[in-house]
């Protein structure tokens, strides 16, 4: 490019200074003139004027001068047509570009998106040479451009896989591209992608069938089917599954997986009259565009996941100053949710636990459904009980295995476990270090007496001791009303769920009197109790199952003639169980009274109950306690069932604290091996076979000295 020179405006030269006209000195007048050569106009003006000095014109001085430096005389300098720079000496200043860009030239990469109407001819393009013919050499501008480099343009022609640049020599008739290789040693280049209009998931519906678009999101959840690879997509307008094929049943962008974000160029397409965008071109985002994205996509869901701030089904001073927790805990389980988190609901395995659990399951799953659509919840969510009340590591090493082997299969999140009816205690703190070495958030909803230091690996904890209260909320009540604040259409479904929990737990608070009384239209106390027992028989045979479907039933949430019928033979069952367990027993039981007055009653269920069967251990020392504290109604009992290496504590009237006392053990035995929790009242305490008549008569002293009360 050139343009006039700024210091001599295009004259080429610089006037240095003036001196007089050495032909006419001074006088600007020619000395001679040749009449015969003068024309008619020329011999008019010479009569009238006289002749001018031709040197000076008239003037009489001449400019003293010297070429510009700046264009060398030329009146013109000449700049690269890039980058602008100055170029000296120009070989051919109409197509000239400086050394640098002479040597840096574009190099245009063609997206997938792309088509023949983005490439143009006299341009230098990336590709990859696919195929070799007698004529020359195909070479792929993306999966579908391809050219031909002639063999007449082609030296040594590249193998089939090299990455070669090109230039675009022409487009032919039919779309044929004529290439030319080229050599360059440094040169930009430049991602080219086709213009289309930037869509959310909630803008994109059937009348845009066939249309190419633009989505930006996080990958929720990466699926390999026989067929092509379907990735999930979040955006701020909901979910879209893309659909990506490079052959039968291998996986498409191997590089991208759950939780990153992508920008996607596609078609729209119905399947199954389910949009659906048909991947053309798939790219990972990341710094600041990986930010703008998750940003937008994290404030729209942070909005949807806002709780129902809804009054309680009962009044409760306890959870008014719980509900902050309580809010923020339902708050996570949807977000959860809307980012297709896996959940895994961990519960203990009785009443209490399954009422917990169920009310929770029954908000989640439809909300699961409506984003993942029909068959998620067997993709992003699992229920499972728990035999002790804590999160035992059998259960962690289970859930981490699961969640590992849906990782690799399916390319899905790490779960999100929600802990209900336990997770309070120290007990729970190995497997939430283990569940924290992979990422897994948890959080707890429960009622036994907490310890501090589990808060630190919890994402959210519920818990009435952390505002004074005690297990008489029961977590089943917690889990109602949490429930309700994440789907508040299943409020009248679940409210009887949280009646059924305090029978279940014997929880003697003003709250559980509230609860009974809300469902007394519906269910009287007996029909209670008889839900919660059959919960206990059938959680006994079903082991580690979650029970789907006859848990259900049990609670009156499918058929109700159904219903009754099961509970009936489930209790009938469950009654006879009891009595024959009790029968033996109570024959067996040694009562004594202590120190404060307490009588407490001990029962060797290893030895004097029979085994492997219903009732089990800590279901039969509840039961013979039950017995005993109508034996001796105006005074404090405890009934204390041991085994080998447990035992298991109920108390009626005795101010003792389970959880100070195994840790009092645990410090002053050294070699007992102590461990255990619970509830105040009620609880179990775990040690070494060797050591347990130390234990169990260290554990009378200290509840012969508690407060009693009658």
């Amino acid at each position: 490019m050139s343009k006039e020179c700024p210091d001599c405006h295009g004259r080429g030269y610089e006037v240095v200074s003036t001196e007089i006209c050495p032909q006419c000195k001074g006088r600007g007048k020619s000395k001679s003139i040749d009449f015969m050569k003068m024309s008619e106009k020329n011999l008019d003006s010479f009569l009238k004027n006289g002749a001018a000095c031709e040197k000076c014109k008239g003037i009489g001085s001449i400019e003293v001068t010297t070429p510009c430096k700046t264009c060398d005389g030329l009146g013109k300098i000449y700049t690269c047509k890039v980058c602008g720079e100055r170029i000296e000496n120009p070989q051919d200043p109409d197509e000239e570009v400086c050394d640098s860009c002479a040597h840096s030239q574009y190099v245009y990469a063609l997206d997938e998106s792309c088509d023949l109407k983005d490439v143009e001819a006299g341009k230098l393009y990336h590709g990859i040479a696919s195929s070799k013919a007698s004529f020359g050499v195909f070479v792929d501008l993306n999966p579908h451009v391809r050219g031909l480099m002639h063999s007449s343009n082609v030296g040594v022609p590249p193998e089939v896989g090299d990455a070669v640049i090109v230039l675009v020599k022409s487009v032919k008739a039919g779309g044929k591209l004529d290439l030319i290789p080229k050599t360059l040693k440094k040169y930009e280049t430049i991602e080219l992608e086709k213009e289309l209009p930037l869509k959310n998931s909630a803008e994109i519906d059937s009348s845009m069938k066939g249309r190419l678009l633009r989505i930006e999101g996080e990958v929720i959840q990466v699926k390999q089917t026989s067929g092509p690879t379907i990735f999930t997509i979040s955006d701020e307008g909901g979910f879209v599954p893309c659909a990506a094929f490079e052959s039968a049943g291998k996986r498409s962008y191997p590089h991208i997986d759950a939780g990153m974000i992508v920008s996607i160029t596609g078609e729209v397409t119905l399947r199954d009259d389910q949009i659906q965008i048909e991947v053309m071109s798939m790219k990972l985002l990341t710094g600041e565009k990986e930010a703008i994205v998750k940003g937008r996509v994290e404030k729209v869901i942070d909005e949807k996941a806002a709780p129902a701030d809804i009054p309680f089904l009962v009044k409760s001073e306890i959870m008014e100053k719980l509900k902050p927790r309580m809010l923020h805990v339902a708050k996570e389980i949807k977000k959860a949710i809307l980012h297709s988190t896996p959940i895994i609901l961990r519960h203990h395995a009785d009443a209490d636990g399954i009422t917990s659990a169920i009310a929770i399951e029954r908000a989640i799953l439809p909300l699961i459904t409506e984003i993942g659509g029909t068959d998620a919840e067997y993709y992003f969510y699992k229920r499972a009980p728990s035999k002790a009340p804590f999160y035992e590591l059998a259960d962690v090493t289970r859930d981490i295995s699961f969640a590992l082997e849906d990782l690799s299969r399916h390319g899905q999140k790490m779960p999100l476990v929600i802990l209900v009816d336990n997770g309070s205690t120290e007990e729970d703190v190995p497997s939430m270090r283990q569940a924290r070495v992979y990422g897994i958030d948890m959080l707890v909803i429960d009622h036994h007496h907490p310890d501090e230091i589990v808060d630190q690996y919890l994402i959210g904890h519920v818990n009435p001791a952390h505002v004074g209260g005690d297990f008489g909320v029961t977590a089943g009540m917690l889990c109602a009303e949490v429930a309700r604040m994440i789907n508040p259409n299943i409020s009248d479904t679940i409210k009887h769920l949280p009646a059924v929990s305090a029978v279940g737990d014997r929880s003697e608070a003003p709250e559980a009197e509230r609860y009974i009384s809300l469902v007394s239209d519906r269910y009287n106390l007996e029909e209670l109790k008889e839900m919660a027992l059959a919960l206990d028989y059938e959680q006994f045979w079903l082991k580690f199952s979650s029970g789907k479907g006859l848990i259900d039933d049990i609670l009156d949430l499918g058929d109700h003639d159904t219903h009754k019928k099961l509970v009936s033979l489930l209790c009938e069952q469950a009654n006879t169980m009891i009595q024959e367990q009790l029968e033996t027993c109570l024959f067996n039981v040694k009562s004594q009274k202590l120190a404060n007055g307490a009588i407490m009653n001990v029962i060797d269920v290893e030895n004097y109950a029979q085994k492997f069967t219903f009732p089990p251990p800590g279901k039969t020392s509840g039961e013979v306690h039950d017995v005993l504290t109508k034996r001796y109604p105006d005074k404090p009992v405890v009934t204390l069932g041991y085994g080998p290496d447990f035992a298991v504590i109920r108390s009626k009237g005795v101010l003792m604290n389970i959880p100070k006392i195994v840790r009092e053990l645990r410090e002053e035995m050294k070699g007992a091996g102590v461990s255990g929790g619970g509830h105040l009242v009620v609880g179990s305490i775990k040690f070494v076979e060797g050591m347990r008549t130390e234990v169990l008569s260290r554990l009378a002293e200290k509840i012969g000295s508690a407060e009693v009360e009658y």
